[in-house]
């Protein structure tokens, strides 16, 4: 009787620490909780041990099969998240928080593909009292994602003008707009491809008389090979050219903050936050306001408003003429017993920028939270607090993807702020330019070129049918238009809600789309599409429908929408 309840407990021992390895260390079975690998150690050394130095509480054939059990459970149960656990380097794991002295905000990953600013190397006088450079809040200039978008919209929709297409055999579909400004005695043209927009302004005494599309777009890319253009008659035609120039343009930007603690090291730390300090509501309060989600009004980004599926309150502000609403992982919902927090992850890891508020001396991997999308992270330390209350000081330092280029404002140097209203204006212009700029990433590079590619050639299809609709072709005058093919009425937005669609396959594996072309004779470039989940809220101008995107046979990376972001 004695030896079956001793072996009893030792099952309950081994089945405690197995289970407890999927999110924790069963406190029974083990003292030391910061320590599961020991415990592992040990506990498998006692399963392996020879019959000799200890007294086998089971059979020796009851025994292998509880291992072999066990063994079964633990992999299963583990594979699960290594599979997006970053490990901290282990000279840093043992050491880190031992070594004395303010430690940087970041270190870079032991496999690389990471550039931090300021540079590790770089020594820096920290005191707040040193000379500051570069804090001049007027050069803080907020990019603009395509600078030519609204260049049809401005210089032709209000003047008479013609637009063409044609299909290419090199280059594929192509949309040319004309316009002649009798006043400056000039023609300006704007040539749509694949690749890109070329944008050029001729002066109307350098040819003998007007010259033909076909001249027109040779001069903006001698790579233009058809030898007629077709006239676009379709009388909403300047809508759609609209919607697709500006499709890229929007005023609206999500990012997520992490709150990373003393001593947390990891992904599964940090996305386990639940409570948040009186220090980070202060860092909060600087960035916006804490609003309710129930009913909220202004951008979403993708957070649920009837619901409440995503938490009761997050933070957002406007600057700037745009709106910027922050993932804040402590107010997202937390789930018990799921160490890798997906309801919080699903959103900040499909965002392309995060900001990392740390309280400690703990710094941050450039590299710890596993995502396909995460190009940025903005990392800021309250390093002094103020005597008076809501004054401090705060470091600032910035992490990104190696194929991501440099964008401003510049760091002040020391990289410090004193000002909260100048913390304020720094960080979220370093927010709004680090997501533009990460658009130039090879993998956000490749996926607007196939955007822009299908887009274009729905475009080009869709206004030559419409004009030879116009025409009245006998062969399409009787086809219902693609609007009502698709349930949309014309005029409704079925050109922006097909693109919609076409955002929504952004996750398509990365390697499978193609680099984009080189193309000769160009005047002025045009900044190409990505997919950028903007959760569907654009308010552009109505257009066609836009056929679906094939989504076979490419596997999924993003995670699981919630049906609040679909809408």
């Amino acid at each position: 009787m004695e030896g079956e309840k001793r072996n009893d407990k030792f099952f309950s021992r081994k089945r405690s620490f197995t289970f407890g390895a999927y999110g924790g260390v069963d406190r029974f079975t083990c003292g030391d909780e910061t320590r599961p690998e020991s415990v592992e150690h040990n506990i498998m050394n006692i399963l392996d041990s020879p019959a000799s130095e200890t007294k086998p509480f089971l059979s020796t054939s009851c025994n292998q099969r509880v291992t072999e059990l066990f063994e079964i459970i633990e992999k299963l149960q583990g594979s699960r998240i290594d599979e997006q656990r970053c490990e901290f380097p282990l000279p840093l794991k043992s050491q880190l928080l031992k070594i004395g002295g303010e430690l940087p905000l970041i270190l870079p990953p032991k496999l690389g593909g990471y550039w931090i600013d300021p540079p590790l190397e770089k020594v820096i006088d920290m005191s707040p009292t040193s000379l500051h450079h570069g804090l001049d809040p007027e050069c803080y200039d907020i990019m603009e994602r395509d600078n030519e978008a609204k260049i049809y919209h401005e210089f032709f929709r209000s003047r008479y003008h013609h637009s063409f297409t044609a299909a290419d055999p090199a280059l594929g579909p192509l949309v040319l707009s004309v316009c002649l400004e009798e006043e400056q005695k000039r023609l300006r043209v704007i040539l749509r491809m694949r690749e890109c927009s070329l944008h050029g302004v001729f002066s109307i005494s350098l040819f003998p008389s007007l010259p033909s599309a076909v001249e027109l777009a040779k001069m903006l890319c001698d790579g233009v090979t058809v030898s007629r253009f077709e006239v676009v008659s379709y009388l909403k035609a300047p809508e759609l050219i609209t919607a697709f120039d500006e499709h890229r343009v929007s005023p609206n930007f999500k990012f997520g903050i992490l709150y990373q603690r003393e001593g947390q090291l990891t992904e599964e730390d940090i996305l386990s936050n639940n409570e948040e300090s009186e220090e980070f509501r202060e860092f909060l309060s600087i960035l916006g306001e804490t609003v309710q989600l129930q009913g909220f009004a202004g951008f979403k980004g993708g957070l649920d408003v009837c619901h409440g599926q995503t938490g009761s309150d997050a933070v957002f502000t406007s600057f700037h003429g745009r709106e910027i609403m922050f993932h804040v992982a402590t107010k997202l919902p937390f789930t018990e017993g799921d160490p890798q927090q997906l309801q919080r992850k699903r959103h900040i890891g499909n965002d392309i920028v995060a900001l990392v508020y740390q309280e400690g001396h703990t710094p941050f991997l450039s590299d710890v939270i596993s995502s396909h999308f995460l190009h940025c992270f903005l990392v800021v330390r309250k390093i002094q607090k103020g005597e008076e209350e809501k004054a401090g000081v705060y470091q600032v330092s910035i992490t990104a993807r190696e194929d991501v280029p440099p964008f401003g404002p510049v760091l002040p140097d020391p990289p410090i702020f004193t000002d909260r209203s100048l913390l304020r204006e720094f960080i979220l212009t370093k927010l709004i330019n680090a997501e533009i700029s990460c658009y130039k990433a090879e993998r956000f590079s490749r996926l607007e070129l196939r955007t822009r590619s299908s887009l274009l050639e729905c475009l080009q299809m869709e206004l030559a049918t419409r004009s030879q609709c116009m025409m009245g072709d006998p062969s399409l005058s009787a086809l219902p238009s693609s609007e009502g093919i698709r349930g949309v009425p014309e005029g409704s937005g079925g050109f922006i809600e097909n693109f919609k669609r076409a955002i929504r396959v952004r996750s398509h594996s990365f390697d499978t789309l193609g680099g984009p072309k080189k193309i000769g004779g160009i005047v002025t470039q045009k900044s190409k599409t990505v997919y950028t989940e903007k959760d569907g809220e654009s308010d552009k101008s109505p257009g066609p429908a836009l056929p679906l995107i094939d989504s076979s046979g490419f596997p999924e990376l993003k995670f699981q929408p919630s049906p609040q972001e679909e809408t």
